[in-house]
Parts: C-alpha cells; sequence; structure tokens
C-alpha cells in the first residue's frame, strides 16, 4: 500500500491545492460596509473585499509554509 510520507505527502498537496481556491467572501466592519454602500461605487466595494480576502489568506500562506518546511526538516531527521 502506501507509506506513510507518501500519504502525509498527498495530504499537504491537497491541502495547498485546497487554498489556493478562489473564495467569495462578503466579509467588512460595520463601518465600512456602510461607508461603501452609500457611496453607490460598486467597484469600490468590490475592491475593499478582494483586499479583506488578500490580507486575511497571507498569514496561513505563511503558516503553512514554515509548517511545511518543519516537516521536510523532520523527515530528513527520520532517514
Amino acid at each position: 500500500m502506501f507509506s506513510k510520507g507518501k500519504g502525509i505527502s498527498k495530504l499537504m498537496l491537497l491541502l495547498f491545492v485546497y487554498f489556493l481556491l478562489p473564495l467569495a467572501s462578503f466579509a467588512q466592519c460595520a463601518m465600512c460596509r456602510a461607508s461603501l454602500e452609500s457611496s453607490g461605487n460598486k467597484t469600490k466595494v468590490e475592491a475593499v473585499n478582494d483586499g479583506i480576502v488578500f490580507l486575511m489568506a497571507i498569514p496561513y500562506i505563511l503558516a503553512a509554509a514554515i509548517g511545511f518546511v518543519v516537516y521536510r526538516m523532520y523527515s530528513k531527521k527520520e532517514k
């Protein structure tokens, strides 16, 4: 069957691909939402939503990268 290392590698790859999928987010703070809705500019609303998603994604990508590096360090030690 599969060795433990291959299973974990496939899981890591699957999680990496999952995090790359685009996510639709409509999250805004109440003040930002009220300010943007009153202006009536739909482009600004979409830009703010995209900025929120971008700022939210960066820490998760960094944490995943650090976790992957740590995993690789420990897997090399075991050999």
